[in-house]
């Protein structure tokens, strides 16, 4: 058996600052570059990814893998006509290469399933309709989804099965790898297709609301595994969406494969019906940055563990640039104590540091380059790296990180910062240990996440906050500047629009 593996990964922020281009899949921060054929394999064996447990799975098997292309940028700003177009060419034209040496039995894509592209809204629908073209109708494909897809009607055409993670944080990556293949290769024994059914939930679900750890989301996700086994679901798909594209797909949905279409129609149906029932739930906020440090400050002064903020609002995992500084300042004008803040994406200040060596003090226009509002300070330089190392929590554990020259700088008497030439989101304590800085130890500790970051922090929290200071991951998207989204979806749960 002979089966094509591949991955193409992009959550898009349709209003981030930054549109995300060819760099950005080349050489991203947290995950592996770009991948063609003859690495692919090697390179990601080891990681989290949803390939490594695709690729232990079909070995296992004894399949024999044929690789394409793979690649991962963090997210930002809507992909690069330029970008999308030379990555879906590598990815078409490693598949011909592929048929050329022989027959496949099967495909499996890693994708993320919130790409938006310039002139392609619903990305991977355009990604997976152009494979289609070249294999067929009835060559099987499967494909692992980021459960903050924008699963789409095209999409669920296209594949014979979409099998999103089910946690967020993001700690089942390689299982959803491994659960595709497994329903690859049956499809595959089977000869022929599941029914399928899709429906969308006309509400949006804020992204702090949607983490798997604490209710409702964590209601929602033992809901889809009773259902799933009670109307006899090989995949009942459960998508949160990704509340920051404008584009008629943007949402909530669901998808159901099963023998029989009554099966699948039934189980879509209930699941929606579970949705709509509990939409209220979903309606939440966070406090403004100001109010919480002031708390933050408060649980520190008698805490035996640190207080976890989060920063959310300029999360580098939903498409912030990493670089805003209001949360920074006002720790500073609260005269924090023990604060370490993770992390300030910017390239220039990190290297002006590594230029003045530790223990130099110089003047910087910190952060605000995707915003324009940098923030003015006098920084120590207390230690420098080069910003390459291996991931060790829970979601990213094995995973390279790059993040180009860091620097470890002190602001204010009480206040600490990261600083790094390449963005990615603080869901790791490697980003910390790698430059001597021990997280249990700290007072307090400020992350740029929205929910990532509780995999591994949370666990050594005396408690979490997490907070608004500006930033282009609004709380709110109801806030956002929307004008493509369809008639019947309400931005803010329970609410009309």
């Amino acid at each position: 058996m002979r089966i094509a593996i591949g991955g193409f990964q992009h959550e898009s922020h349709s209003f981030a600052p930054l549109p995300t281009g060819w760099q950005e899949f080349v050489r991203p921060g947290g995950f592996p570059g770009l991948q063609r054929p003859a690495t692919l394999i090697e390179t990601l064996r080891p990681t989290s990814v949803p390939c490594a447990g695709a690729i232990e799975v079909a070995e296992a098997a004894g399949v024999v893998l044929a690789p394409l292309t793979w690649c991962f940028a963090n997210p930002a700003g809507p992909v690069t006509a330029e970008a999308f177009e030379r990555i879906a060419a590598l990815m078409v034209a490693a598949l011909s290469d592929a048929l050329e040496e022989g027959p496949l039995d099967g495909i499996y894509l890693e994708l993320h399933g919130a790409m938006v592209a310039a002139g392609f809204d619903d990305a991977e629908g355009e990604l997976l309709r152009r494979i289609r073209a070249v294999v067929g109708p009835e060559l099987p494909i499967t494909v692992s989804l980021d459960p903050h897809a924008n699963m789409t009607r095209a999409m669920t055409g296209c594949a014979d099965a979409l099998v999103p993670y089910r946690t967020y944080p993001h700690v089942d990556m390689k299982p959803a790898g491994a659960q595709a293949m497994r329903l690859l290769l049956e499809r595959i024994r089977r000869g022929r297709p599941w029914a399928k059914a899709f429906a969308e939930v006309d509400f949006l679900i804020p992204l702090t609301m949607q983490c798997t750890m604490v209710p409702p989301m964590s209601g929602v996700l033992e809901e889809r595994e009773r259902l799933a086994a009670e109307h006899g679901a090989a995949e009942l798909a459960f998508c949160f969406g990704f509340p920051y594209a404008d584009f008629p797909g943007c949402g909530v949905a669901i998808a159901a494969y099963a023998e029989t279409q009554g099966q699948a129609d039934a189980a879509v149906a209930a699941l929606k019906a579970y949705m709509d029932a509990h939409e209220p739930d979903f309606a939440g906020g966070v406090a403004p940055a100001a109010e919480g440090v002031a708390q933050a400050i408060a649980i520190a002064r008698d805490a035996t563990k640190p207080v976890v903020m989060a920063d959310t609002q300029d999360n580098p995992g939903g498409g912030g640039h990493g670089d805003t500084t209001g949360l920074l300042a006002e720790l500073i004008r609260q005269d924090a104590q023990g604060a370490v803040l993770g992390l300030i994406n910017d390239a220039e200040s990190a290297a002006a540091c590594q230029e003045a060596g530790v223990g130099a003090t110089l003047a910087l226009s910190l952060g605000g380059k995707s915003d324009g509002a940098p923030l003015a300070v006098t920084a120590t330089v207390e230690a420098l790296t080069d910003g390459r190392f291996t991931c060790t929590g829970p979601m990213g554990r094995g995973n390279p990180a790059d993040l180009g020259p860091t620097a470890l700088i002190r602001v204010a008497p009480g206040i600490r910062v990261i600083v790094v030439t390449r963005k990615m989101q603080a869901l790791d304590q490697a980003l910390f240990t790698h430059i001597g800085i021990e997280p249990r130890e700290q007072k307090i500790l400020a992350l740029k996440s929205s929910v990532h970051f509780r995999a591994d922090f949370q666990p050594i929290a005396e408690q979490v906050l997490v907070v608004a200071a500006p930033g282009p991951v609004v709380a709110d998207p109801a806030t956002l500047p929307f004008t493509n989204l369809r008639p019947s979806l309400r931005l803010r749960p329970g609410a009309n629009r």
